[in-house]
């Protein structure tokens, strides 16, 4: 029987928690352990996680392992995507590809630039808004700071109408999507307009980082 509390990594095994009764019970400082390991292995021995950032971790953790009771005393719906809000430079899409791993036995999702998928819209057209709109596991990098889409003398916004079918993936199916984001409810609802915000209401959980975190990439 595969433990889901077990994880391999090279030949070191390591251990996020317990299993009693098929039952996982996580424990929060092995998570921290596993995370700064394996964020070494994917950015480089200098990767760190940060005391300052404690906070953070910890509600992406309860939400990733799906601790339902921890989440709903935080206001955490585990039926959602992630919202990850924050600075630049504080750590925001590294966390997002990181913290996948600690969950090997649930489907993962694929972090995408959004100024990638911009640019995919400007060489392919409509067909970008269905590979990523209709289908699919994602999460949605840097949400906001993507250009403006253009194909065949039409503009379109190209991230708003994927957020739109998205939802409408999460009605029918219940798939989750995850974006970070440099930006506030307000910039983004000027950036997508008040229907795309209002059903990223029901899109995502917002998880923020503190407004003065530092840039770790100085």
């Amino acid at each position: 029987m595969i433990n889901p509390c077990e994880i391999m990594e090279g030949d070191v095994t390591f251990s996020l928690g317990n299993l009693k009764k098929k039952e996982v019970h996580y424990d929060f400082s092995k998570i921290l352990i596993y995370l700064d390991a394996k964020g070494k292995i994917l950015f480089g021995k200098k990767f760190r996680l940060h005391e300052e950032d404690r906070e953070t971790l910890f509600k992406l953790s309860i939400y990733f392992i799906q601790d339902k009771e921890k989440c709903e005393a935080l206001g955490i719906d585990p039926q959602k995507g992630i919202l990850l809000n924050g600075p630049v430079g504080c750590g925001k899409s590294s966390l997002m590809k990181l913290l996948k791993f600690i969950v090997p036995h649930h489907r993962p999702y694929e972090v995408m630039s959004t100024r990638n998928i911009a640019f995919a819209f400007n060489h392919l057209g409509f067909k970008t808004i269905e590979d990523y709109g209709n289908s699919g596991y994602f999460c949605f990098d840097d949400l906001g700071i993507e250009p403006e889409g253009r194909y065949n003398a039409n503009d379109c916004n190209v991230m708003g109408e994927i957020l739109l079918s998205r939802y409408e993936l999460f009605l029918r199916h219940k798939t989750k999507t995850h974006v970070t984001t440099n930006l506030n409810s307000d910039e983004l609802e000027d950036c997508y307009g008040a229907r795309v915000r209002s059903r990223m209401r029901h899109l995502f959980n917002l998880i923020a980082f503190a407004p003065d975190s530092r840039d770790k990439r100085k």
